[in-house]
């Protein structure tokens, strides 16, 4: 009987072989996780499967707390295990020591990760967006020397507004050494005193484009002082540089246009306000014109005369007026001393009489000195103001030899508005002239 084994006896040889196998203590294996259960003990306890096979499996609470994203069910896995037998039921099973989630879900759940830190950091908030200028005079490219990227925004700038100087910046944009080389490039651009900075790169898998999600490129970016347009990718491809940058572009091709106006565009704005300021300027000069016409054609302007006629009787009646006045204090004046003549005695009174003569006559003659000046005076501004009169006068125009031109009831002030054969009638200082024009010269031919 001695030659049987117990089935305790064989489990614990067959974990024997298990545990002393080296091949078996450190074993990579590629899986979908199913039955994933986590303990109250924190111990977590799941099948990996693929096609055709399941395995057993748990992961201590020590190991589970360094995993760096939420497993759940039916997750594509990564894992560093050993292979043992759990001896209570005789079955083998594996006890995880690492678990990644599977290549590219890997990173997508990176991305994501990320992207909530940023959000909530403020990092992708509108109110920090800076406007893309619409004239710019420099434009940094940030992207690969070669391939199609540049060659869509160089073509593309060029074709739109080639008054725009490009500035190339050589940049890496895949690679273990890319995440630095865009960082410096981005600071690089920055202190160039460009307009706007485009960072661009051609369409590719997540891996391709891994570099623009990470945060010291996002923190880069955010801190640039200079608009960035981000064109990273293709339409469907969206990167953590495209949230944190001031536009994103689905295409390099349409962040050149975003970055730039239409040169034909332009030209056809200019064009309407040339043409809507040349009309606005002939519609002013046509209304001054009629007013002209209007204010040469009041009744004042055609008769000087009555401009001034009214201020010279207005003149006349002061100076009569201011003489009336003068007799009748003089002769009031004579009356009382008459009156005291007749009162005193001629003898007593004369000299003091005599005296008082000899002042009221200074005083008049005094008075009538200053009434001369004050006459003299308005008589020289009269004459000055009915001088500046004539000068504007179309009447006294006419007497220097100059002609006033109408064509068809309109004041003709240029040659421009003539034409050989056209009537014209010309007003001079003793009467009209009916004409025709023979030939037009102008000044400048």
């Amino acid at each position: 009987m001695s030659e049987y084994l117990s089935v305790t006896s064989l489990t614990k040889y067959i974990k024997y072989k298990f545990d002393q196998d080296p091949h078996l203590q450190s074993v990579l294996i590629k899986g979908e996780l199913s039955n994933f259960k986590k303990h109250s003990s924190g111990h977590l306890y799941f099948n990996v499967k693929d096609k055709s096979s399941v395995i057993s499996a748990m992961m201590f609470k020590g190991n589970a707390s360094k995993i760096d994203f939420d497993p759940k069910e039916g997750d594509e896995v990564l894992l560093e295990a050993r292979v043992s037998v759990y001896e209570r039921r005789g079955n083998y099973q594996i006890y995880v020591n690492k678990m990644h989630i599977d290549g590219v879900g890997n990173l997508y759940q990176k991305l994501e990760q990320l992207k909530k830190k940023l959000t909530k950091e403020g990092y992708f908030d509108q109110n920090h967006k800076k406007p893309i200028p619409k004239f710019p005079k420099k434009i940094a490219v940030l992207t690969a020397g070669t391939g199609a990227a540049i060659r869509d925004i160089h073509t593309t700038i060029n074709s739109r507004y080639p008054l725009a100087e490009q500035i190339q910046i050589n940049t890496l944009v895949q690679g273990e050494q890319a995440k630095n080389d865009i960082i410096d490039k981005i600071r690089q651009a920055d202190a160039l005193n460009v307009d706007t900075v485009i960072i661009g790169r051609g369409g590719g898998s997540i891996e391709d484009l891994w570099n623009f999600n990470e945060e010291d490129v996002v923190k880069a970016i955010y801190t640039c002082q200079t608009p960035i347009i981000s064109a990273v990718g293709h339409e469907t491809d969206f990167t953590l540089s495209d949230f944190v940058a001031d536009v994103r572009a689905a295409t390099p091709t349409q962040a050149a246009v975003m970055a730039t106006p239409d040169q034909y565009e332009l030209r056809q704005y200019l064009h309407q306000t040339n043409l809507s300021l040349t009309r606005f300027i002939k519609q002013h000069m046509q209304q001054q014109r009629k007013y002209l016409e209007h204010v040469a054609s009041y009744y004042k302007f055609k008769t000087p005369s009555l401009l001034y006629d009214q201020q010279i009787q207005k003149r006349d009646d002061l100076e009569k007026q201011l003489n009336l006045s003068m007799q009748l204090k003089i002769k009031n004046q004579q009356q009382q001393l008459q009156l005291l003549y007749n009162k005193f005695n001629l003898k007593t009174f004369k000299l003091n009489i005599n005296r008082e003569q000899l002042t009221i006559n200074q005083k008049r003659e005094d008075l009538n000195k200053v009434m001369r000046n004050f006459i003299n005076n308005q008589k020289n501004n009269l004459a000055r103001k009915l001088e500046n009169l004539n000068n504007l006068s179309p009447t006294n125009t006419m007497l220097r030899g100059y002609t006033i031109v109408n064509k068809d009831e309109q004041v003709i002030t240029s040659t421009k508005d003539l034409a050989e054969n056209d009537n014209i009638v010309l007003t001079m200082k003793d009467g009209v002239v009916d004409a025709q024009v023979k030939k037009v010269r102008c000044n400048d031919e």
